[in-house]
């Protein structure tokens, strides 16, 4: 029976087409305009993404989530449920979802293609350097680390003051032992020994400008704007200073354009680029996301972790810097995580307990309530797991209902495209009976503290929001240099509205401690990293990377 059957088996056993038949029958792709990788996963070329232009858009649905709990909610799976949904009702619609990270895969998290019957596929490939877009990602930016310390130690013009380098290092894997680091130790001819450390991959600006870039002149000329460090003056040093924007440019030629894979149901799918939301912005490729709507009449496209984080920064920021406009935001909830949120015990999710319910329902209140700030129509999609009783998810349904939103019970992992058909057709209606009217959470001209302020009151509910000196002089300085007009990344836990990931439900008048400022003049985003988060996470005690290995028969074994 299916229900027995692991996310692996299913992928393996998965009526694959050729990526070829899925993007010239389901996007009227020629075979001249994909670039290969194998059987089943193609870039688009630059050169057809440029004909696309004329195309008029579809119609944007924005995947989000209630704060998430070891219990799982299920959000890229929900996307791509909904997507084979609107399918299976007759409508064209595709799913542009992020990449995968190698941190997660070994750490803690595991593998990020969807689960049961809601999957993208190859899903092995997916979770495991896929293209090769984070490699190009991570060698473009440690070029640019290379010739920082090139550029110091041959004294060249303009000069780095060493003590004030500001870019770190990137590695696409979770390794507590690099956050902070010494370089350029052993003598004379290895360099100037400074102070340094690694962020993960998708930590790195690059990462974020290859998703916020529109074309590849745009990724040239953001990557130009990179602030790398400063003058013994106090100057500005960017990478087109150092003359090593074009090579990374180079580096990332193929990483800037769209893959396309395909569902468990041969509906097709983008998978491209991939910023975590909890240290970074958390969506996909504008080009993707954009592409995808020349091309079909309904995109699916998600925002990671809970809606205060990826949701809040994909409007913030993506959709201020691009001009995009969903017609509707589906959050998705589970029982179980509202349990845990009511303080159950997670030994125990699986006993009915109305009580945990009702205490963990807040959470998800609050996230609709955010959502309405920013003029959103929204949907709750309830993804049900086997344990989940008719009371519990009557309870949910109703309180929803009593706040003027409609929760549907979706059913996706068990039963693919047509477990999800209603919550897909409850998604058409919504975005034709109401109107959205996108609002912002605040202004351009917000001075940087004040847009930091407005999101932790109005998103986290917090009642103080204190800031480090370090985080004031920082502040200072982009004030400055010109840049308080841009947006604002929340580097957060995911797993609190409060920067205590140990604070469950909806924490209110709790303090917000702002303890660095990083600014990310290619990316044009000012990162506001609050409490204990760390753009370079580690490795739990048990990390995942112990169960995986090569099995006899030559599959791969332990990754999910």
């Amino acid at each position: 029976m299916s229900e027995y059957k692991t996310d692996l088996e299913i992928a393996r056993e998965a009526n694959k087409l050729p990526i070829s038949k899925v993007a010239s029958e389901r996007l009227s792709i020629s075979e001249k305009n994909l670039i290969p990788f194998g059987h089943f996963k193609a870039k688009l070329s630059s050169s057809y993404l440029n004909e696309l232009d004329k195309k008029d858009d579809g119609k944007l649905i924005l995947v989000t989530a209630m704060t998430p709990t070891t219990a799982g909610e299920g959000k890229t799976t929900t996307s791509v449920g909904l997507t084979d949904g609107l399918n299976f009702i007759g409508k064209k619609a595709m799913v542009a979802l992020r990449e995968p990270s190698l941190g997660p895969c070994f750490g803690m998290k595991g593998g990020a293609a969807g689960g049961g019957f809601a999957q993208v596929v190859p899903m092995e490939d997916i979770n495991l350097h896929f293209t090769g877009d984070f490699h190009a990602i991570t060698s473009a930016h440690m070029l640019l680390s290379a010739m920082v310390d090139n550029h110091i130690y041959w004294n060249l013009e303009p000069k780095i003051d060493s003590r004030r380098v500001t870019w770190r290092r990137v590695v696409d894997m979770n390794d507590r032992a690099l956050r902070s680091i010494t370089n350029s130790l052993g003598g004379i001819s290895n360099g100037f020994s400074r102070e340094d450390g690694f962020d993960i991959t998708v930590a790195s600006e690059v990462m974020a400008i290859l998703c916020l870039a529109k074309d590849f002149e745009d990724l040239t000329e953001r990557l130009g704007k990179i602030i790398i460090g400063y003058t013994r003056d106090l100057e500005p040093i960017f990478c087109k200073d150092i003359k090593a924007d074009g090579a990374m440019s180079v580096l990332l030629k193929d990483a800037l354009q769209p893959n396309l894979v395909q569902t468990l149901e041969n509906n097709p799918a983008f998978i491209h680029g991939g910023p975590f939301a909890n240290i970074a912005h958390g969506c996909n490729t504008v080009i993707a996301t954009k592409t995808a709507l020349k091309l079909t009449d309904y995109v699916v496209t998600e925002a990671g972790f809970g809606a205060d984080l990826g949701a809040e920064k994909f409007l913030n920021i993506k959709c201020r810097k691009t001009g995009l406009r969903p017609s509707c935001a589906v959050v998705v909830a589970t029982v179980r995580a509202l349990k845990l949120h009511g303080n159950a015990d997670a030994k125990n999710l699986g006993e009915e307990n109305l009580k945990a319910v009702e205490e963990g329902l807040p959470n998800l209140l609050r996230h609709i309530e955010n959502l309405s700030k920013f003029g959103i129509p929204t949907v709750v999609a309830l993804n049900r797991f086997p344990t989940d009783t008719e009371n519990e998810i009557s309870r949910v349904q109703k309180v929803c209902e009593e706040v003027g939103v409609t929760a549907i019970l979706a059913e996706h992992w068990k039963d693919g495209g047509k477990g999800a058909s209603k919550l897909a057709e409850t998604v058409i209606d919504t975005i034709d009976k109401k109107d959205s009217d996108l609002k912002f959470l605040y202004e351009d001209k917000d001075k940087p503290i004040e847009k930091i302020k407005k999101i932790s009151k109005e998103i986290y509910r917090a009642k103080d929001i204190n800031f480090s000196p370090v985080a004031i002089k920082k502040l200072d300085e982009i004030s400055k240099l010109g840049f308080d007009h841009f947006p604002v990344c929340m580097a957060k836990t995911q797993y609190s509205f409060s920067t205590d990931p140990t604070n469950k439900c909806a924490p209110t008048n709790h303090d917000i401690q702002i303890r660095e400022i990083r600014l990310s003049a290619g990316a044009e985003f000012i990162v506001a990293i609050a409490g204990d988060i760390m753009t370079m996470p580690g490795l739990p005690k048990k990390p995942a990377a112990y169960e995986v290995r090569i099995g006899s028969d030559g599959n791969i074994q332990g990754l999910f």
